[in-house]
């Protein structure tokens, strides 16, 4: 009697034995399984990788897209542009600027890609100079030399803060713009005014302790208020997976969420991942943006419809486009509700 209940004892105790590893085996080759089974997802930037670009980053560090079972590969623009790439399908998900969206969406044959998040929720592009130049307004870019890319849309924005500030867009002397970064530039004394990004090289310049002066093209042009940059995406890639679509942009969200509370983690994020960049730049950029991802918005990444339209019907009467194309080239479908 005493033998038969050891014996069931050990009995017992080898089927626990057995459950335990099976259940172990089991979560092993779950989580495998869940490993090998995350959706690949490729987004391309529109240029080396910089605080524009930082919740993406931050999602991918933070296991965000992961935990909704995505594989996301960040991967640098090829010469084509990042919008090529997303229209050929071989990108889901990009960077794109709505100035050039415009054209892209004008073509003969029109990229099939649609903006579906504002990254920076309003234009912080305008010129920067040297303080001793004293070009605080765009009324006074007469006989100054302008470092330009030559593209239409950007002379024609020139332009038109010019003219709205009262002066002669004829006497701005524009010349090629070298390939050196912005301060250097204007610190050179050849140059009198680039066209910068705030967020980067203003916040540049303040850490190099250089006397400049910025004036914003939005504060002289309300139209001018643009989106740029922007994610867009692939659209037949939208069409057949809303639902993986959605999961991307609520993981994106959250990275850019967790950017805008955390600035200083989200720097050190980025740097990380791209250690050539500058911890200080970073994360003086990284600063500024915190409060202009989403600005005056509750929620990251919206698009406003009258702000949109604005803008492209303004493209078309400038001749930038061929057609209008007022509220179409966007959406906030994909967007976390």
């Amino acid at each position: 009697m005493k033998f038969y209940k050891i014996k069931k004892q050990t009995i017992l105790v080898l089927i626990l034995s057995l459950l335990l590893a099976l259940t172990s085996c089991g979560t092993k080759n779950q989580v495998e399984n869940t490993a090998e089974n995350l959706e690949k997802i490729t987004f391309v930037l529109e240029w080396s990788p910089n605080t524009n670009h930082t919740g993406v980053y931050v999602a991918q560090a933070k296991g965000y897209y992961k935990d909704l079972g995505l594989d996301v590969e960040i991967v640098a623009p090829p010469e084509s542009g990042a919008s090529s790439l997303v229209a050929s399908g071989k990108a889901q998900f990009g960077v794109d600027v709505q100035e050039a969206l415009g054209t892209e969406l004008t073509l003969e044959n029109p990229l099939p890609i649609t903006a579906v998040a504002s990254i920076i929720d309003h234009n912080t592009s305008g010129l920067i100079s040297a303080k001793n130049k004293e070009i605080d307004d765009f009324s006074k870019l007469e006989g100054k030399i302008y470092a330009s890319w030559e593209g239409a849309t950007e002379l024609a924005i020139m332009k038109q803060t010019m003219t709205d500030a009262g002066c002669d867009y004829s006497k701005l002397k524009t010349v090629p713009a070298p390939a050196t970064d912005a301060v250097s530039l204007i610190q050179s004394g050849d140059i009198d005014v680039v066209w910068v990004y705030e967020a980067w090289d203003v916040v540049s310049a303040k850490l190099a302790n250089v006397d400049y002066n910025f004036i914003k093209f939005s504060d002289e042009t309300p139209v001018l208020d643009f989106y740029t940059p922007l994610i867009i995406a692939n659209n037949d890639y939208l069409e057949e997976n809303p639902e993986t679509a959605k999961k991307f942009m609520e993981a994106t969200a959250k990275g850019y969420e967790y950017a805008i509370e955390n600035p200083e983690d989200a720097a050190q994020i980025l740097v990380d991942a791209v250690p050539e960049l500058s911890l200080d730049l970073v994360t003086a950029s990284q600063q500024f943006l915190a409060k202009e991802y989403k600005a005056e918005k509750t929620k990251w990444g919206s698009f406003d419809e009258q702000r949109w339209t604005a803008f492209y019907d303004w493209m078309y009467e400038q001749k930038l486009i061929p057609s209008q194309l007022g509220n179409t080239g966007f959406t906030n479908e994909y967007l976390p509700q």
